[in-house]
């Protein structure tokens, strides 16, 4: 009688008991001069066997069929079969009689009805150690995830760590990541570029080449990168160290809805989708043209205009350098004179020490809701288990109260390493209206003005040929008055004050009716404020 020896090791397996192939074919070796066996071949697989689809064990059962041989030997019944299926072949072929033994150190078997009921069984105990295994790998990713450690491979930017079993940052590559993040947020680079810029830093497909575009926005979408733990569609907080801030992270997000609605162009035409006509309401696009000249030489000039969509439109071409002019102009009279700002930080360190003697009180009352929103994860967990709810309501709800609690605990360490955030839009309109005076330089490029102008106006319309905005909050304010004052203009420090000598000395204030010129400063700075 020949027999076939099979050797099988999965990489899978975490069982150190099981032996290597190598020790597994000196045991066969041993055990077959020991019972006088002879062996035609020996097949090795490294696979596991806990689904059909094993090509060399396949070529084994065939060359039984085919009468090569009709015996196998081989360390354990677990090593031929941990599947049903697999283990229902063996089975068959003994059952047809093209099988006629199996051999194993380890175990007896007698091709009779008990030894083949036996054999059934030990293949049964192998599905079910796997079976069990799966579920405890399940339990323990599960549990992992409630610790706050991310159970999977680490996603870019971030390594496995062997030893803690967690995710540490790869310093080198969350480097590219976070600056990739950067110049998607400031709008002007295409996931293909963002692609071949990671790409640079060894961030690629196995097969070489750059990402596809789906992992790109895959990856600047993953909220991974400030903390949050998407798992089997349910939201987790993690303890990983994050290294992509949650004002970048946002910023991105935004340009990602722009993505969805918008198309990229072939040309960077830095003030394109920030007005319309203001005669017809309509957008306004771009275009670009080029004179050549006889001596060879060429220029580029670049126009606005009016798309006429909606209904044919009189209104003309506005050329790029004129319209920059303007928007220049624009912010330029909203810059806060350095004397106002001086003044309004000091009322603002005066205003915030007076919040911060109510942050008590407010921690208080953000702590006892985040503790309200833990007792109502805990009531729809109890209701999830208890199958009054199914997992599809389960997750959703469960997600809603996760991102309400996350904004709680934003809010609650906001205030614990900075006191209230009440007063940081004021804080930032000084910043903004103060650099204002240095966006309106000419130095500065296109693409900072359209970006700044934003930040400080809406709703612009093009007229003929003439620019109009609504200011926001605080730069109306600051606009108005320095129109009531004579105008400001940034030609010199001085200008500010100059323009505000020899007018009258009173001004009307919307709240206060008339106030002395020197009382605008504290008059606006509550006006922006509150």
């Amino acid at each position: 009688m020949k027999y076939i020896a099979y050797c099988r090791k999965s990489r899978e397996e975490k069982d150190k008991q099981i032996l290597s192939i190598s020790a597994q074919i000196a045991e066969l070796k041993e055990y077959a001069k020991r019972e006088h066996l002879e062996i035609s071949e020996f097949v090795e697989e490294e696979k596991t066997a806990k689904a059909p689809g094993r090509e060399k064990f396949a070529q084994v059962l065939k060359r039984i069929e085919d009468g090569h041989a009709n015996g196998i030997i081989a360390w354990h019944p677990d090593r031929l079969a941990r599947n049903s299926i697999d283990g229902g072949k063996i089975i068959y072929l003994l059952d047809t009689g093209k099988l006629l033994d199996l051999k194993f150190p380890t175990s007896w078997f007698e091709n009779t009805p008990q030894g083949k009921f036996m054999l059934n069984i030990a293949f049964g105990q192998s599905k079910y150690y796997v079976d069990n295994l799966s579920e405890n790998v399940k339990r323990g990713l599960r549990q992992k995830i409630r610790n706050g450690v991310w159970p999977s491979r680490a996603t870019y930017g971030y390594i496995n760590n062997p030893k803690t079993r967690g995710v540490d940052v790869d310093l080198e590559k969350s480097i590219a990541i976070k600056k990739a993040f950067q110049l998607f947020g400031m709008g002007d680079r295409s996931f293909t570029q963002i692609a071949e810029y990671l790409c640079k830093f060894n961030i690629k497909n196995k097969n070489g080449k750059p990402l596809h575009i789906n992992q790109v926005r895959k990856i600047l979408s993953n909220r991974f990168y400030v903390g949050i733990m998407s798992y089997n569609g349910e939201y987790h907080e993690g303890n990983h160290e994050c290294f992509i801030s949650k004002e970048l992270f946002k910023a991105v997000q935004e340009q990602l809805n722009a993505r969805n609605r918008r198309k990229i162009r072939r040309y960077s035409f830095p003030f394109m989708g920030m007005m319309k006509c203001g005669a017809c309401g309509a957008g306004i696009t771009a275009e670009q043209h080029i004179k050549k000249y006889k001596n060879g030489n060429s220029q580029t000039f670049i126009y606005y205009r009016c798309t006429k969509k909606l209904k044919p439109c009189p209104q003309k071409y506005i050329s790029e350098l004129e319209l920059e002019k303007q928007l220049r102009n624009t912010i330029d009279e909203v810059s806060l004179p350095q004397e106002w700002a001086d003044d309004w930080h000091k009322w603002l360190e005066r205003d915030d020490a007076l919040d911060r003697s109510k942050a008590e009180e407010n921690l208080n009352k953000l702590n006892f809701a985040l503790e309200d929103l833990n007792r109502k994860l805990n009531i729809l967990l109890d209701s999830y288990l208890d199958q009054v709810i199914d997992a599809e309501i389960y997750k959703n709800k469960k997600n809603e109260i996760f991102e309400r609690k996350l904004e709680l605990q934003e809010e609650i360490g906001k205030i614990e390493n900075c006191g209230s955030s009440r007063l940081e839009p004021m804080r930032e309109f000084i910043d903004r209206a103060l650099q204002s005076r240095k966006i309106a330089r000419a130095k500065n490029t296109k693409e900072d003005l359209a970006i700044f102008t934003k930040t400080v106006g809406s709703n612009f319309f093009l007229t003929d040929r003439r620019l109009s905005v609504s200011f926001r909050k605080g730069f109306d304010v600051v606009y108005s008055q320095g129109r009531a004052s004579g105008g400001f203009s940034s030609s010199s420090p001085d200008s500010r004050s100059v323009g505000m000598q020899g007018i009258e000395p009173w001004l009307p204030h919307p709240q206060r009716g008339v106030l002395p010129l020197y009382d605008i400063p504290k008059s606006l700075y509550y006006t922006i404020s509150f």
